[in-house]
């Protein structure tokens, strides 16, 4: 089974949260999910772009461990994952910053990589009152043989689920989402 791609059910943030596949075409899909947590925007930047390898899941890693990923937060920086000693991956490149504001990176998530795909993810923090609504947008368009919307709900998931799980990190310190 490729773990990018998983079939089972999304699961939830102890903050609250929605999340949608916005759009789904043969060509492309849209996936967008929010969460609002208890953290002024700084916070939950440095929480989102330092401490990836706290919160991305490991099973959504190709070396299998969270912990060998990190994003450069400048322009034309990576969020890069270290394989071994010598070997690395870019997932996504770093194409605008703002911080504590937005993030984008544009490229082919995980095994999006490997196709005939590209995308441009979107990384918004925006104030909630006290809180800060963090929003993340996927993009992706180009080929898939069987279509990129037969893969939509799969990237809806892992975005998802990132999403869900930095969101429990900063309520909780604790990555692990408690379903509702």
């Amino acid at each position: 089974m490729n773990k990018w791609i998983p079939g089972a059910a999304a699961l939830f943030a102890a903050a609250s949260a929605a999340a949608e596949v916005t759009s789904s075409a043969e060509q492309g899909f849209v996936v967008e999910h929010e969460v609002v947590v208890a953290a002024g925007r700084t916070d939950a930047w440095q929480a989102a772009v330092g401490s990836i390898g706290l919160w991305w899941s490991s099973d959504h890693t190709i070396s299998g461990d969270a912990r060998n990923l990190r994003i450069e937060a400048h322009a034309l920086g990576c969020f890069c994952e270290r394989l071994s000693a010598h070997g690395e991956v870019v997932h996504l490149l770093v194409t605008f910053v703002n911080p504590g504001v937005l993030l984008r990176m544009t490229g082919g998530l995980g095994p999006l990589g490997l196709m005939g795909t590209s995308g441009n993810m979107t990384w918004e923090f925006l104030e909630a009152g006290d809180d800060t609504r963090i929003r993340f947008t996927y993009a992706v368009g180009g080929y898939h043989p069987d279509g990129l919307d037969s893969i939509a709900p799969g990237v809806d998931f892992v975005i998802g689920e990132a999403l869900a799980r930095l969101g429990a990190l900063i309520e909780t310190g604790d990555p692990e989402p408690v379903e509702p």
